[in-house]
């Protein structure tokens, strides 16, 4: 395994205050520099049983890799895309063929399914796949931006200019996904490749947090507490369950420090050296 600086990392999970379980999983490892959140939906508890799937799956499927010290930015000339997002794109569809064949085995787990978000950085790089409406942000300085689309009714209202945005936060349709790992046997992820710059501070989350919190406010909360992620993650939580927490609420924020970064690295220690 190569020397590695580890990212700065925050992460919680909440039933909220309608639900009476959980059925978000979470999978955060700062040393390799994985995130992986899953927001499940299925009755009898199913829901809990897919998300589990999807980020064992994911999470024991790449950390061998992850490990390994394989050049991870190293580009598939077949597929255009970096090792690392050939190894997300492989692992989430083996996490849906789990969930999927699962439920076809387990009649008290027919139609399970769940959302997924998952980041791998390396290098100066980050790559995130993501099926559903679970999110991605990214602040950076100032700007904060989401970085994955959601693949649900109400997007797709908004896409095609039946609604505004405006108009969205008060549908009916919202929790509606229109993509899901474990609903069909083959299901596609949107696979994303990003520059990592340093104090970027990524955050995962739920739709829980989303449909309880603007983003504007998300922002604000993230922004303020820059230094201090474990606050940033327990004020979003607790922001979402003063709102109503009508669903389960997951947030995973993760920080990039200047030192992560090879370049940052390198002219520390080309500085370190001048000063000694």
């Amino acid at each position: 395994m190569t020397d590695r600086v580890a990212l700065d990392v925050a992460c919680l999970s909440h039933p909220g205050m309608v639900r009476s379980h959980n059925e978000d999983s979470i999978f955060v490892d700062a040393g390799v520099g994985m995130a992986v959140l899953a927001d499940g939906m299925g009755g009898y508890n199913a829901g809990e049983v897919a998300s589990g799937i999807a980020v064992a799956v994911v999470s024991n499927g790449m950390l061998p890799e992850l490990q390994s010290g394989r050049e991870l930015a190293k580009v598939d000339v077949q597929s255009g895309l970096s090792h690392a997002a050939l190894l997300l794109q492989q692992h989430i569809a083996a996490a849906n063929k789990g969930i999927y064949d699962a439920a076809q085995a387990r009649p008290e787990c027919a139609g399970m399914g769940t959302t997924i978000v998952a980041a791998v950085f390396f290098g100066n790089r980050v790559s995130i796949g993501h099926i559903g409406d679970s999110r991605c942000y990214r602040l950076r300085g100032e700007k904060f931006e989401q970085l994955t689309h959601d693949h649900s009714l109400l997007q797709e209202q908004i896409d095609s200019g039946q609604i505004s945005v405006e108009q969205a936060k008060y549908s009916l349709n919202k929790n509606l996904v229109t993509r899901a790992l474990g609903i069909e046997a083959i299901v596609p992820a949107d696979i994303a490749e990003y520059r990592l710059e340093p104090n970027d501070i990524y955050l995962l989350c739920s739709d829980g947090l989303t449909d309880m919190v603007d983003p504007d406010v998300v922002q604000s909360v993230v922004d303020e507490q820059r230094g201090e992620l474990g606050k940033a993650a327990g004020q979003l939580i607790e922001l979402a369950n003063q709102n109503g927490g009508r669903d389960n609420i997951s947030v995973i924020i993760v920080r990039v420090p200047p030192e992560f970064l090879p370049t940052s690295g390198w002219a520390q220690r080309f500085l370190a050296r001048k000063k000694a």
